[in-house]
């Protein structure tokens, strides 16, 4: 039976950069993934067609670059193949049948189409603070900026934005979980643009990469090279194919802490022994493989994950508008009712980093499904990209075409949802989490890859200390 102090399960971006991490301080630790490949929902694909190379992403499309982020990348030496898309890159949000640039400053407030002069004028009296108080102790997404902003910038703005991050309902969303800085501005400064005013701001070192604000990061052959770089330093401490299917406190005769996982691998059952065990899987399978702990499982069981498939699609730059540039488009849900239209929102990925579609082409990823939308798991491959197809042909093609089918991608169980009470679950687990079990998932508090990578950072460091 191999031993080790620590084990980490699961080799998602979190899992890679503890375990990473660990071993860089000299620390042993072992690193079990269950698929064959690492990275989780991070993964990148490509096809050679007669008319060229095309790649584009399953998971993740892009990055926001943060510190911790950029330190890892520039460690690993991936700094040459960063690829950092222009932050001038309009978003679009389809409304009443168009195109429309979102706003990103005050001037382009008052001009943009997205809201009438009423919703401009409710939406100023909120951020002056003329707000009235909450009338519960937890609000959600909806109540929340809706209180603050209006219905108009909610219904065309954040809930868009919302379903384009979480893939989320806000009318279950806690706001206090879901936008935790929002919240905060108002409980310590009593509103959004005094908080945004005298919040103290962090002092952060120059990144080791120079980034612009407003951009967004990915790399030459996709998202997929950092946790291949990742996993390249972790042999021999990493293995795949090992699924975890239980893990057991060591006898009570035995002095020291520790605990017995079993795992399932190619070979047959396999059993490690470490004192301490990190679990970096999505809530649901941590709540079947933890040592019986019916609080602990009750509420890590409580955190839906609805699915989302992600369709590409490629086209002609002729049937597509001259010149398409863009971040992408998302679609209000209220918008989607009104035109028939099913999907969240589109990334213009051969827009905003090279190398994604061949020349004359443009490759365009579309999400379908989420918090709202959880039939499209009853849907066929062919069902999913026909309605895409049809939903790009109302908002996008100026001329009739049959698109390239590149990939399609469901994810029955995708993003974590922060509902209400999702702060207090997080409290009762880690209340009732044994001693040497660390939890270090997207489910927490933050499902970004500057949230995961951070989030892995400070496990990491807890755990160097102790050990």
């Amino acid at each position: 039976m191999a031993k080790a102090p620590i084990v980490v399960i699961g080799a998602g971006i979190s899992g890679l950069v503890v375990a990473w991490r660990l071993k860089q301080r000299g620390i042993p630790v072992l690193l079990r993934e269950a698929c064959e490949r690492v990275g989780g929902c991070i993964s990148t694909q490509s096809r050679v067609l007669e008319s060229g190379e095309w790649r584009w992403e399953e998971g993740p499309n892009s990055f926001t670059p943060t510190p911790a982020l950029l330190q890892v990348i520039a460690e690993l030496g991936l700094g040459e193949d960063l690829l950092l898309a222009d932050p001038k890159l309009p978003r679009f949000i389809y409304w009443d049948g168009y195109l429309e640039p979102v706003p990103l400053t005050p001037t382009q407030a008052l001009g943009s189409r997205l809201l009438t002069l009423g919703g401009k004028l409710r939406a100023l009296r909120g951020i002056l603070g003329f707000v009235l108080p909450p009338q519960s102790a937890e609000e959600t997404v909806r109540e929340f900026f809706t209180r603050h902003l209006g219905s108009q910038v909610f219904q065309r703005l954040v809930q868009p934005f919302v379903s384009g991050v979480y893939a989320g309902d806000p009318e279950h969303l806690s706001a206090q979980a879901a936008f935790r800085r929002f919240v905060s501005l108002e409980q310590t400064y009593g509103g959004l643009l005094a908080g945004s005013l005298k919040a103290p701001r962090a002092k952060v070192s120059p990144p080791p990469i120079p980034t612009r604000r407003g951009q967004l990061g990915n790399f030459r052959l996709g998202m997929a090279q950092l946790p291949q770089a990742l996993a390249q330093q972790l042999h021999p401490e990493l293995a795949c194919g090992w699924q975890v299917k239980q893990i057991q406190p060591l006898e009570s005769i035995q002095t020291e802490q520790g605990y017995r996982i079993h795992f399932h691998t190619p070979s047959g059952l396999q059993t490690l022994e470490a004192s301490q065990v990190v679990l970096t899987t999505p809530a649901y399978i941590a709540a079947q493989v933890l040592p019986d702990n019916p609080k602990v499982q009750e509420a890590l069981m409580q955190i839906p994950y609805p699915p989302v498939a992600v369709v590409a699609l490629g086209y002609p730059e002729t049937a597509l508008p001259q010149p398409l540039r863009g971040f992408g488009h998302l679609i209000p849900r209220a918008e989607a009712e009104r035109q028939g239209l099913r999907s969240l929102g589109t990334i213009w990925l051969s827009s905003l980093f090279p190398g994604r579609a061949p020349q004359g082409y443009h490759l365009l990823l579309t999400f379908v499904g989420g918090a709202t939308d959880p039939d499209i798991l009853h849907l066929t491959p062919q069902e999913r990209a026909a309605l895409v197809h049809r939903d790009l042909t109302k908002i996008l093609l100026t001329r009739p075409t049959d698109p390239i089918v590149l990939g399609e991608k469901l994810w029955p169980q995708a993003i974590p949802q922060y509902t209400l009470g999702h702060e207090q679950r997080w409290q009762q687990i880690q209340q009732h989490l044994p001693p040497g079990i660390h939890l270090c998932t997207n489910a927490k508090d933050g499902v970004s890859l500057g949230d995961c990578v951070q989030r892995a950072e400070h496990l990491a460091h807890r755990l160097a200390a102790v050990s």
